[in-house]
């Protein structure tokens, strides 16, 4: 049976496509098949458009493509994906209004996983200037990622 997993951030430009390609990687590693991984966003603020350019070139330099589209999400992924995470506190908040009564999904915050309390918000670094926040986002998905295959998709 295939799972299905969602990320989303505010924008899906940096943090949600970041830890799209990074699960990817995780499960291809780990070689742990039949998991589907896309991303969304909360807004619609940039549909249709391709990932911030620095969200592209930190996943390059760890040799990670990321060929993502932004879509915003819909009510119907609540029940199409297993796992819905959120990147920090308000994106919860909004998944949590936006999800229809009785649907499948889980919602998750990708940080509880592996991260420890005072770093599991993985924060937005749209507005930083430089790369930096990228790359501290990339590297909390990294071990997020893991921790959460490890406890919920590998038996």
């Amino acid at each position: 049976m295939v799972q299905k997993i969602l990320m989303i951030c505010l924008g899906n430009i940096c943090r949600s496509p970041i830890a799209e390609v990074v699960m990817v990687e995780t499960l291809a590693k780990a070689k742990v098949s039949d998991v589907e991984v896309d991303s969304a966003a909360i807004g619609s603020w940039h549909v249709g458009n391709r990932a911030d350019p620095r969200a592209i070139s930190t996943l390059k330099q760890h040799d990670l493509k990321c060929t993502h589209i932004v879509r915003q999400i819909r009510k119907q992924d609540f029940n199409e994906f297993d796992y819905i995470f959120g990147m920090d506190e308000d994106n919860m908040s909004e998944l949590r209004r936006l999800a229809p009564k009785g649907s499948k999904a889980e919602l998750l915050m990708l940080g509880d996983f592996g991260l420890d309390k005072k770093n599991r918000i993985i924060e937005d670094p749209y507005y930083e200037r430089g790369a930096e926040g990228f790359e501290t986002a990339y590297q909390q998905c990294v071990v997020a990622c893991a921790a959460f295959m490890k406890e919920r998709l590998q038996n």
